[in-house]
This record gives structure tokens, sequence and C-alpha cells, in this order.
């Protein structure tokens, strides 16, 4: 062992990190402890057979990653802690593209997390493109005697085991050591370079990608929707799902200025201030909040740095130059913003009108205690609702129940559904009180004296009754999509409530469900018109392809449009298809109501064209709304510019024929 090395192995923890408040300890199981062995070299142990695997199209082997400094991430998806280490990961992978292997080990504490389907959209989600084995039996976890998410193991190119650490903050940790594995092995000539041949997890493109919050605004005609991972806001009209307005360019950065140039990176809870003016937002992988003026469409910063406070728990202080950790969702109540830093595990407060910005409720300790708000304990919490009358609810996610806090000075924090026996009794029973049992809720909704939530991993919306804590399952069928009398959600994240309706952010089926409180009956809402909001960084997701130049004659005449679908899709008849015609003046001038716009179009289509003598271009700008067959939630968009070159020729047809097949989606 190189001097360097010794020195940087001094930073590294064996095993795991005692006392680190960023971390999630699971029970002792009788694990064996690999990572606490004394001795010489140990091997790290091969991987068992019969894993599933994702981002590579076959399992991996620690023989074969000989060469690799490689790097094992214990973790499981709901875990916020194993969320802050993804930054860190990609850091190290983007440093040492060609020396290092991260291999994610999917350990799953709540069962839905320990479905192979459900890990592939949480990678495509996060944005993981390293390989991800799926440990549903703690198997490679007992391996190495992990205690605690997220646990991470480095392994050198020789195979042996050389240390691990439990918590959050690994960049500082990991890095000088696999610097000076890279050096070290290196110059014996024993460091493998060779890429590995991975298979990255992909998803069709969709309308939304897997949206968290969504915020209905009555008194507006308006619906605010967290695009998540398109990291934007989507404006909507709450009727029709027209859309109305965008906020934000689609990078996943973190900027201010006009809604086009804005940049938000996972934006999540949202909320309206009493005029309807501004929105604020919570920008959760920026760590931040932002104000959105919705009448100047401009985006400014109302707290944080764009940077995970470095202090834990954050540190109170003055708006906007306070450090925040990972905010989930928000709550307006009375010129006061509180804010569920689901990263501290706390409630905190921003005052809008001194920008005094603190903790409100919860130590910081994750946990479920209940009692004065400055003691207890939360675990996670993600979604903020008012009840009007001095009593904020919260969906605390890793305790799977919903608790409540008092707004009153000295106010308490007390539990309303849920066990609250600690952060691994989570169900699906509905029943009183602490006798219930939910699995990970994530949103939350008061209407009328009436509570609703999103289960989030029992895929169901139930309500609660806010004077007794009864939980009752109103809407929900098994983990699925399906609207109707009997509809399935897959991993709601939002809820939101106005007029008759409750209005669900069913995130992993990428649309918005219309929910009736009464029968719990569901509609998908489809959103369309998106397609006129080009964003900066993608220019609208527009394809620009040239089809085959044509012949036609001078004078008045048709085009003949013809669309056809892939195998297997349908159009979607709520949503409109559209196509926006221009032409060399002229050579080729559209008629009057050339362009269209039309719900269940029957193709082909006959659009009136004048054609000129000489040579043009012919240009359509078409959006195309298409599902799958019999499953509407999964609303996919086909944005192409067509340019078809044109010669106008006497005697030539008068009729010009264009076809454009949709190409089948990705994933």
């Amino acid at each position: 062992m190189t001097p360097r090395l010794a020195a940087a192995l001094a930073c590294l923890v064996v095993a795991s990190c005692s006392g680190n408040p960023a971390a999630t300890t699971i029970p002792a199981t009788g694990v064996t402890t690999t990572l606490a062995a004394a001795g010489g070299p140990q091997p790290a142990p091969e991987f068992p057979d019969g894993l599933e695997w994702l981002n590579t199209g076959r399992p991996l082997s620690m023989a074969e990653l000989r060469g690799k400094v490689v790097l094992l991430d214990f973790w499981t998806y709901g875990c916020i802690n194993c969320i802050h280490i993804i930054p860190d990961i990609e850091r190290l992978e983007a440093e040492y593209p060609d020396e290092l292997v991260v291999i994610g080990v999917h350990s799953a504490k709540f069962t839905n997390e320990s479905e192979t389907a459900n890990i592939r959209n949480v990678i495509v989600r996060y944005g993981i493109d390293h390989p991800v084995v799926n440990d549903k039996d703690f198997a490679v976890w007992r391996q190495w005697g992990a205690t605690g998410w997220p646990t991470l193991a480095l392994v050198d190119p020789d195979g042996n085991i050389v240390g691990g650490y439990s918590g959050e903050g690994i960049y500082p940790i990991f890095q000088p050591v696999i610097e000076s594995l890279v050096e070290q092995y290196d110059a014996v000539g024993t460091l493998d370079r060779t890429a590995l041949d991975l298979s990255p997890e992909t998803l069709p493109d969709t309308v939304l990608s897997f949206p968290g919050k969504v915020l209905a605004d009555a008194a507006g005609g308006r619906l605010f929707v967290a695009d998540t991972n398109h990291h934007r806001v989507v404006v909507a009209d709450l009727a029709t799902g027209e859309v109305l307005d965008v906020v934000g360019s689609g990078s996943r950065e973190f900027a201010d200025g006009a809604f086009p140039d804005a940049a938000f990176d996972q934006p999540q809870g949202m909320a309206l201030a009493p005029d309807g003016r501004t929105l604020y937002v919570a920008d959760l992988g920026n760590h931040a909040i932002r104000s959105v003026d919705l009448g100047t469409r401009t985006v400014t910063t109302l707290v944080g740095t764009g940077h995970q406070a470095d202090t834990y728990p954050p540190s109170a202080g003055v708006a906007p130059s306070v450090s925040l950790s990972s905010p989930w969702d928000l709550a307006l109540v009375d010129g006061t913003l509180y804010v569920a830093m689901a990263g501290s595990h706390q409630i905190w407060m921003v005052e809008l009108s001194g920008g005094v910005v603190e903790p409100f409720a919860g130590t910081g300790r994750e946990g479920v205690l209940e009692g004065p708000r400055r003691t207890a304990d939360l675990a996670q919490p993600s979604g903020l609702a008012f009840d009007g009358t001095g009593r904020l609810y919260f969906a605390d996610a890793e305790s799977s129940t919903i608790r409540w806090v008092d707004l009153a000075d000295g106010g308490e924090v007390g539990l309303l559904a849920g066990s609250g026996e600690g952060l691994f009794d989570f169900g699906d029973v509905d029943g009183v009180g602490a006798d219930a049992q939910l699995q990970h809720p994530l949103g939350v909704v008061s209407v009328g004296g009436r509570l609703f939530i999103t289960d989030t991993y029992n895929s169901k919306i139930k309500e609660i009754d806010p004077t007794t804590g009864t939980v009752t399952t109103l809407s929900g069928d098994g983990q699925g999509w399906a609207d109707g009398a009997h509809p399935m959600f897959s991993e709601p994240g939002g809820i939101s409530s106005a007029g008759e309706f409750l209005y669900v952010a069913d995130t992993n089926n990428h649309v918005i469900r219309r929910v009736d409180p009464e029968s719990g009956a569901a509609q998908t809402l489809v959103l369309y018109g998106i397609e006129r909001f080009p964003t900066a960084s993608d220019d609208g997701g527009i394809t620009t392809i040239t089809l085959p130049a044509a012949t036609v004659a001078p004078g008045a005449g048709t085009v003949t449009l013809e669309v056809t679908l892939p195998a297997g899709h349908e159009f979607n008849d709520t949503a409109p298809f559209s196509i926006m015609w221009t032409g060399t003046p002229g050579v080729v001038d559209p008629a009057v109501g050339a362009d269209l716009s039309t719900a269940a179009p029957q193709f082909p289509l006959t659009v009136p064209m004048t054609f000129g003598a000489g040579s043009g271009t012919l240009t359509g700008d078409m959006s195309v709304y298409f599902c799958r067959e019999g499953a509407l939630a999964l609303c996919l968009i086909d944005r192409v510019r067509v340019e078809i070159p044109v010669s106008v020729t006497p005697g030539a047809a008068a009729d010009l024929p264009v076809t454009y097949a949709v190409p089948p989606p990705v994933g």
C-alpha cells in the first residue's frame, strides 16, 4: 500500500459511520460482517445467481470487473439520503469514466420498492445509468454486512475489499481513495480502462415526465403541474387540459429569468398566493424555493443557494441566502410559507414579509416522536395541507403516517393515522388511527373538513377523517393504469382539489387524474397544446425530417395528408392532432383554414393549397398525440416538422400526397 493510499484510507470508515444522522438504519437481522472483518486482503464476494439486473443486458460478476475500481451503492429509492448522494456518485463517475464502475445494489425497504418495474422507473427518473441489481431478498446486503441506507463499499482492481461508509457526503471520502487506487494500479499496468457494454433503461417520450405534485386553482381555473423530470412547471386549463403556459426551459439547472430561460431541477410542491399572481415552487434538486410571477412571466429565487446545506440540519437565516435540504412541498398560511424539508426531516417556515427562514417543527432526527413541535422527530415529510383552522397536516413518508402540527405558539405534533411504531411498520390496512397502515404516503389535501391522501406506494387514494383518524380507501385497485369506476394508479405523488374533483399527480403513469371524491371514479385529464411553448433546452422537442421531392400542377390544388401510427397504438381522441403549414410565398401558399386542430382525426386529411410557378418548400409542423391501445395513461407526443421540396410543373397532378409514419416510441 502506498503512503498516499494509506493516508486516504484514514478517511474511510470500515463498515459504517456511527451516529451519522444522514443515514437510515435497518434493525439487525443476523447479517454477516464482511466490511468489518480484520486481517489481510479480503476478496469481494461474488454476486449470487438469479438476481435481476438493470442498465445492463446481462448479470455482472466481480471476476470480470478485475482491473476496475468498483463502488457498490446499497440504496432504496424512497430514502432521501440515498437521493442526496446521487450527485456525488455522478461526479465520481465523470472524473473516472473508464476506471470506476459503480453498481447500485437496490435493497428495498418498502415492499413496493422491491418490484423491478418500479426500480426501472426510478433509475430513469433519477438519471442513473450505471448497473443496478435488484437485491429484493437482501442476499447481497447480507454478504456485505450493510446496516443502513445509503451504504457504500469500495473494491480495488485486484478484487479485494478496501472499506465502506454509511451516510451522505461521500465525494470527499471516496475521491482520494479512488484517485490513489487508480495511480497505484496504473503504475503497474493492471488498471483496466475498457468500457463496459451497458444498456441504459429508457422510457417513451411522454407529455409529462414523472409529475410529482399538482395544484388546482379553482378561482383562476388553472391547474399547475410540477412536470418533475422535464424540470418545469406546466400551467393548464383546469377544465379542458389545454396548456396555457410553461415555466422553465426544461434544462436541469438553477437559473432565474423569464419563463423560457429560467431553470429548475426536479420541481415538486407548489403554493399559490391569495391574489393568484405568485406561485411558489419547491425546487427539490436545487434545494431552493422559487417565486414565479405569473403576470410578468419571470422566475426569481425566494430562498436557497442552488446547493444542499453543508450543515445538518441546515442553519436558520434570512432569505435568500439560506441553504436548504430537499424541500418537497409547500403550504402558504397568512403570509408564512411552510416547507416540508424532507432532507432534514423537519418542517420549516419562511416569513414572506421579513424573510426569516427557520425550522418550525422537528429536531432533524429521523423518527416518530410526538410532543412539542421543537422536540418532535419527523421522518421525511413530503406533503403539507392546512385545514383552515390552525392545524397543518403532513405526509410523513418514511414513517408511513399522516401527522399534524398545530401552528399556534407552542404547538404540538401528533399522529393522525398510520401505526407510528417506527420507520419499518407499514402496509395497506384501513382502520382507525394507529391501527391503520400506509406505505410511504407523499401527498395530502384538506377539503371542507375532509382529508385525502396519496398512499403512494400502495398506489391508492385514501380518505382520513380528521376527527377520528379513520382511514378508508377511496380509489385505487392495484398498481397499473385504468380509468372508470375501478381505477388504478402507479405511485401517485401529489393531490389537490378544486370544485367537484380531486386532482392527482399519477407519477409513474406520467399523467394527471381527476377523481370524484364521492365515488372514487377517475378520469385521465389529457394535457394538450404544449408544443406551443418550445423550450430553450430542446426547441420544443421538434424533429425536422425532409420527405421526398414532389411535383404538382400550378393553380388551386390540395395536399392529402396521411399519418400512420406504430403497431399497437391509437390516436388519443381527447387531445387534438394539429398541424400548421407554411410555404415558399408565390410557390406554395396554404389556403385560409389549412391549419388544422382536430381530435380523433380521420386520415387521410385533405388540405387546400395554391401552387405557383417555380420551386419551393412546403413545411408542416405537426403535433401527434397518441397512446398504447387501451392505455390512455401513457399519453405520448410526437412533434415533427416535415419539409417537402416542391416543383410546380404544368401537366402534373393537382394533388400533393404527404405521408408521415410516426416512429415507434423508445423504451
